[in-house]
């Protein structure tokens, strides 16, 4: 049986060798944008093994990638030559675990220059990485990945836990986790066609599967454990699940397939259970770059706020701080709406039971008096009303000229 979306007996290859055959179809046709779809049915290959190898054409800087929607690759001035080897890629090529393991043996990890700087994400947001084991996060998540480790990223909601991930695989699915998800979120369920009938629409968890994708479960703390249990067998030996709602399909997972988590620790309803966390075997805090703010040109007054509400929170005196991504939003009002409109913002998104404190913190900080959450005031009078153009008013009106 064949899975969705795998073309009927693909031909099995190496990494290296797929990327040069990927490279030489580009090369060959060095005007055209070609989609994953278009290349994996012209080389006989599944979609997920394709994507990986143009994937890791565009990080060696040997093929260009375009599209926001559906991604479009196409021939470089480097191209050409990448399609003369087949070369695997120490890091970064999402190959089996096998492969991953030869490359981490044999090539030192400082042979590889490690990327540094800002990451454009797939909807155009900047990413600037941070320090993770000595590396940059983005290249530590890319080897976990290498060597089949899943990830559970935990924090405060707003640190920046889905911007890492976004950054680090550019071929992401995401599902947002609630109390109401359920496993045909994660699978997929039957839905009604045009023609009247039903037909079974896959899952994002198939489709990273068949694929060869990474998959976020963000919030994956907030689902019921009974939904997540459908996402246990792809992780672990078996890579595979069986979709008992659709003929009891057999889904096998292919080269490149990984799944991180998110969880938020405190979020009311959020619980990490045993079974959860052992299928994670890295664990990483994600907690708010103040330095980062203060580079990015947030007001060092409010960021000095955020650094002192974080630590009364560390002490168990507060449960709320300001993080990254409300600080860019108090810069964004503040651009709009002005310094005093963004202080009262930044005061009202606070959890009540923690807004007195923060307005205390923020009123020593700034040295005004008082300042309270952003509230609509009286009623503005009608503007007076113009006169037509023209007009010399009622004392003329009736006058022979």
């Amino acid at each position: 049986m064949t899975t969705p979306g795998t073309p009927t007996g693909p031909t099995r290859t190496k990494g290296g060798e797929l990327r040069a055959k990927v490279a030489r179809l580009l090369a060959d046709r060095p005007t055209d944008k070609l989609t994953i779809g278009e290349m994996a049915r012209q080389l006989g290959h599944s979609h997920g093994a394709v994507r990986n190898a143009a994937l890791t054409l565009v990080r060696r800087g040997e093929a260009d990638q375009s599209g926001t929607g559906v991604p479009e690759f196409r021939a470089n001035a480097k191209t050409a030559a990448a399609a003369q080897t087949a070369v695997i890629s120490p890091r970064g090529t999402h190959a089996p675990r096998a492969q991953a393991a030869t490359a981490r043996t044999t090539i030192p990890a400082a042979a590889t220059p490690r990327p540094t700087g800002p990451i454009r994400r797939a909807g155009g947001q900047v990413y600037h990485p941070r320090e993770l084991a000595d590396l940059p996060d983005v290249e530590a998540l890319n080897r976990l990945r290498d060597a089949d480790v899943p990830v559970l990223l935990y924090g405060p909601p707003g640190t920046g836990k889905t911007s890492l991930v976004e950054a680090a695989f550019p071929d992401l699915l995401t599902v947002a986790g609630d109390g109401d998800t359920t496993v045909g979120d994660l699978i997929g369920e039957y839905t009604q066609a045009d023609s009247g009938g039903y037909v079974f629409q896959y899952g994002p968890l198939v489709t990273a599967m068949t694929e060869g994708r990474a998959l976020l479960i963000d919030d994956a703390t907030l689902i019921s454990p009974k939904v997540l249990a459908a996402l246990y067998p792809a992780m672990d030996g078996r890579r595979q699940i069986q979709v008992k709602a659709h003929k009891g399909e057999t889904i096998k997972a292919e080269p490149g397939f990984y799944v991180v988590a998110g969880h938020n620790p405190g979020v009311h309803g959020a619980v990490l259970t045993e079974a959860l966390s052992s299928r994670f075997s890295v664990q990483i805090q994600i907690g708010t770059d103040y330095d980062l703010a203060l580079a990015l040109r947030i007001d060092a007054r409010v960021v000095r706020v955020a650094r002192h509400l974080a630590h009364q929170v560390e002490l168990g005196e507060l449960g709320w701080a300001p993080q990254l991504r409300e600080l860019l939003s108090y810069q964004r009002t503040e651009a709009v709406l002005g310094t005093k409109a963004a202080l009262a913002n930044l005061i009202g998104i606070a959890p009540v039971e923690d807004r007195d404190a923060v307005a205390d913190a923020v009123i020593k900080a700034v040295g005004v008096k008082k300042i309270a959450p952003l509230t609509l005031g009286k009623q503005l009078p009608a503007p007076a009303a113009r006169q037509p153009p023209g007009s010399t008013g009622s004392a003329h009106r009736g006058r022979p000229r």
